[in-house]
């Protein structure tokens, strides 16, 4: 490329640049500093006054990506919100209001739908017939509705809307840009000192804390949730990326992130409460929010450690 690309003082920004175009070119360890440095036309010397080595500049760039991820998902969410204030789903919601179980059989025949699997489960009962659910759920679980119940002037859908949107976009972002998405992955290409912001971890910790705070999600089921709802989420943009799993239908792709969502979270709503004496496991991103956010690391369960920081 041109020497002329660096000018004003905007050598960073444009090494960063092509650090990405040489990534998605070559994969995430197919380049070098160096390399990074010619296509920008500088030597390598001008490129260590901003980065001190290759992995300086990969956890750089890393960051940049999850902030743009972060703020993607950030407004998948959003917009999730928006499509409940449409004038078709206001009249959904009132057709929902006069039927109950509308939901439910809109779901299919599985009933994995936003009432749950059954009436037993996370379904017309909650999370259990014994008041299970967070800030006084009552005798019928989470609630009353499961992980599905409806907050205040939204419909039966709206809970989950968010979080499905949010998967979603995950999903399509790890497939619409895989070299990116397995430089990220990476051991090493962010830290506990990261300050990505936002950082996708911290709008999925959103949706979850919101999800408990209009009854959706079982207080005792809150700590740890987002590695619970994180795992089969990435692991299945992993299986797309790979190829192992092959989705040909768009509408199909989008339907397989809103059943892992919604099993997920119904399996949520249903599980005991954790043991008291479960070690508590941390992870980079933990660590993280502890650091910079002045937050107890969340706790998950026994064994979950090794398997996580793999996945980071």
């Amino acid at each position: 490329m041109a020497k002329g690309r660096y000018h004003h003082g905007d050598l960073r920004a444009a090494l960063l640049d092509a650090a990405e175009e040489l990534v998605r070119e070559r994969g995430a360890d197919g380049w070098s500093l160096r390399e990074a440095s010619a296509r920008v036309g500088v030597s390598p010397s001008a490129a260590y006054h901003h980065f001190a080595s290759r992995d300086a500049l990969v956890r750089a760039l890393s960051e940049r990506i999850l902030s743009r991820l972060g703020n993607r998902l950030a407004h998948a969410c959003e917009r999730a919100a928006d499509e409940t204030t449409a004038p078709n789903a206001r009249e959904r919601t009132a057709e929902e209001a006069a039927d109950p179980d509308a939901c439910q059989r809109a779901a299919g025949p599985s009933g994995a739908g936003p009432r749950g699997a059954g009436s037993s489960g996370a379904g017309s009962s909650g999370a259990g017939s014994s008041g299970a659910g967070p800030r006084g759920a009552g005798s019928g679980g989470v609630g009353s509705g499961g992980v599905g119940s409806r907050a205040p002037g939204g419909g039966a859908f709206d809970l989950q809307r968010r979080l499905i949107a949010l998967g979603r976009d995950y999903l399509h972002w790890a497939v619409e840009d895989p070299a990116v998405a397995r430089l990220v992955f990476g051991a090493g290409a962010t830290g506990p000192d990261s300050r990505v912001s936002p950082h996708p971890h911290d709008v999925l910790t959103a949706e979850l804390d919101r999800l408990a705070d209009l009854g959706a999600l079982p207080a005792a089921s809150r700590p740890g949730a987002e590695f619970v709802v994180w795992a089969p989420i990435h692991g299945l943009a992993v299986l797309l990326i790979d190829g192992l799993i092959r989705v040909d239908d768009a509408h199909a792709f989008d339907r397989q992130a809103e059943r892992v969502i919604r099993a997920t979270l119904n399996g949520l709503c249903q599980e005991p409460a954790p043991s008291e004496d479960w070690p508590a496991v941390h992870t980079t991103h933990t660590d993280r929010r502890r650091s910079h956010l002045g937050q107890e690391g969340e706790q998950v369960g026994p064994g979950a450690g090794d398997l996580l920081r793999q996945a980071e």
